[in-house]
């Protein structure tokens, strides 16, 4: 058996602990990121979600938004939920002043746009990509996504909104999978990564 894929989440804010547990739950190695001597130990790394703002302005305080800008343009996978989503947008529709994202995915997020914390819920979301039932999504102040360019897939759709898109080695959900238990989101991009990890290495 292969050696199992190092995965990071970025621990500066939101569900850290969750997603180091699906992600081992998915057969990953799966260890908290917060400087830039950590990102460069891992293949793939998760962004969880938060305030967008404020994971912004912390990626810069801790001199790991820099790197991980690099990262993901050289092409390391990267799976972005909720801000997450966010962070790896190309652009951001009304952002917030001095906001900064990673970039990565040609696509125009609307930030809260299903509404304020006292509107979250959940819904079951049919994810391309992901066989047998649909995934339970959790969406808590959640963005969608406006447009997509080209290069973008759109996976998964809610009330006529795209809520899961990739492109490329990046992905990226509205939702938080991470919340309820069902670790097939994260194991789509465990597979990722280990396919990242193959072709690297051919």
């Amino acid at each position: 058996m292969t050696e199992a894929p190092v995965i990071g989440v970025l621990a500066l804010q939101g569900d850290v602990r969750e997603h180091l547990i699906a992600l081992a739950a998915a057969d990953a190695v799966a260890r908290p990121v917060r400087r830039p001597e950590e990102l460069a130990e891992v293949d793939g790394l998760v962004i969880p979600g938060g305030e967008s703002t404020t994971i912004s302005k912390l990626a810069v305080l801790f001199g790991v938004l820099e790197p991980l800008r690099a990262r993901v343009r050289d092409g390391m996978p990267v799976y972005g939920t909720c801000a997450g989503m966010i962070m790896l947008a190309d652009k951001i529709l009304d952002p917030r002043s001095g906001q900064e994202t990673i970039g990565g995915i040609d696509m125009i997020v609307r930030r809260n746009a299903f509404g304020r914390q006292n509107e979250s819920f959940e819904a079951a979301v049919d994810v391309r990509g992901i066989a047998g039932h649909p995934v339970e999504g959790v969406f808590i102040r959640a963005p969608w996504v406006e447009s997509v360019g080209a290069e973008t897939e759109v996976l998964a759709e809610h009330g006529g909104h795209i809520v899961a898109v990739r492109q490329g080695n990046a992905l990226a959900t509205s939702f938080h999978p991470e919340l309820t238990g069902d670790h097939r989101v994260h194991s789509l991009f465990v597979d990722m990564v280990r396919a990242d990890r193959a072709a690297e290495s051919l």
